[in-house]
């Protein structure tokens, strides 16, 4: 069963009948973040900014994190400008020599390759403290997506690793802390402290103290009231810990997934070759994150469940057979009603295609 929060059902009683609406719950988020600040004691918390940018969301976020993780210059710029003084790390492959430059000294940098680290030595600004991003060749089974264990576009293998290590010796304009290696995403808490295991065992070889281990927290939008076991996890982090290692995290939808809501109205309800659709005021150009996955958007709907729910389709109004939120799911929607989907905190307006069609842009609203 999902709950609406209050002030969400406040906003979704108001709702333009055209327009839908992006609501951000930044009371909830904060209690959230809170939670996972409390369990992860002792180990650095970094958020993803590429989850979500909000700017809004930074500010919520920014008394309960140690720092931001960014993926782009433009990233960059923005939380350098939203949240000021806060520590930034720089990841992500193909940086280029602007971004390089805009980063140095200014924020941790993700070594991908021995040419990213060629660029960033021939700018000759420094020191600049980098972490080297390593692919580790280990077992990801299980994961929703993998940048590790094996080829990959991101991070190095031990010959780039070995490379970047001679590139280092002697160099001045370079000070290498340590190691980064996000290799995937969705896993449990069992599963990533099996990875950090051996990320930190390959950190220790080379004697650096500073090991960033990505996000990869799973979150579930079939069962929404199944959450990461941060608890376990950040116990489970204390225990690998030696004296004097650095252990970071970047969490990113596990953070802010719960915290978001789409709004939209339902346009028309028709049956066609014996199937029920709901036709919805806005789309997956809005809220792109069910077709991208493969999931049904757990949603609830106002102004609440009628008797005798049918298999009902939800689908926006592009012209694409791809803009479903839901198939055939249990609803008894009419002209009118309100669906509030569920879990539109993260990859979700930021990832979606809003220029398709040219359909008029959803409001922003939030809840403190």
């Amino acid at each position: 069963m999902i709950e609406l929060p209050a002030g969400v059902r406040d906003i979704a009683e108001r709702l333009s009948h055209d327009r839908p609406a992006y609501v951000y719950d930044l009371a909830g988020l904060a209690a959230h973040a809170a939670a996972v600040r409390e369990a992860m004691a002792g180990v650095e918390l970094y958020y993803a900014v590429k989850a979500n940018p909000d700017a809004e969301i930074l500010r919520a976020l920014t008394p309960f994190v140690d720092g931001f993780e960014v993926s782009s210059g433009g990233e960059l710029a923005h939380v350098r400008a939203t949240a000021p003084g806060v520590p930034v790390a720089f990841g992500g492959p193909g940086k280029t020599v602007a971004e390089l430059s805009e980063a140095a000294g200014v924020a941790r940098l993700h070594v991908e390759s021995p040419v990213e680290l060629r660029r960033l030595i021939a700018l000759g600004d420094g020191p600049v403290d980098i972490l080297l991003r390593l692919n580790l060749d280990v077992p990801v089974a299980g994961a929703a997506l993998t940048m590790g264990g094996g080829a990959t576009p991101f991070g190095m293998d031990d010959d780039g690793l070995r490379e970047c290590l001679q590139l280092i010796e002697g160099e001045p304009c370079v000070r290498l802390c340590g190691v980064q290696a996000h290799l995937a995403s969705g896993l449990g808490a069992p599963e990533l402290l099996g990875l950090a295991r051996a990320v930190l065992g390959r950190a220790r070889e080379l004697g650096r103290p500073e090991i960033n281990l990505g996000g990869g927290t799973a979150v579930s939008y079939t069962d929404p009231a199944a959450r990461f076991d941060w608890a376990a996890y950040g116990a489970g982090l204390r225990d690998l810990r030696q004296e004097g290692e650095t252990l970071r995290i970047e969490p990113g939808r596990a953070v802010t997934a719960y915290c978001g809501w789409y709004l939209t109205r339902v346009l028309d309800v028709k049956r066609v070759h014996g199937r029920r659709f709901a036709i919805v005021t806005g789309g997956t150009h809005h809220l792109r994150t069910p077709v991208t996955k493969g999931h049904d958007q757990p949603f609830v709907t106002l102004p609440g469940d009628r008797p005798d729910p049918e298999p009902t389709t939800i689908a926006g109004r592009l012209c694409t057979p791809k803009d479903v939120f839901a198939r055939d799911v249990p609803a008894a929607l009419a002209p009118g009603d309100v669906v509030a989907f569920a879990m539109a905190g993260a990859y979700a307006w930021n990832i979606s295609h809003y220029d398709f069609l040219m359909h008029e842009r959803p409001e922003f609203h939030y809840v403190t």
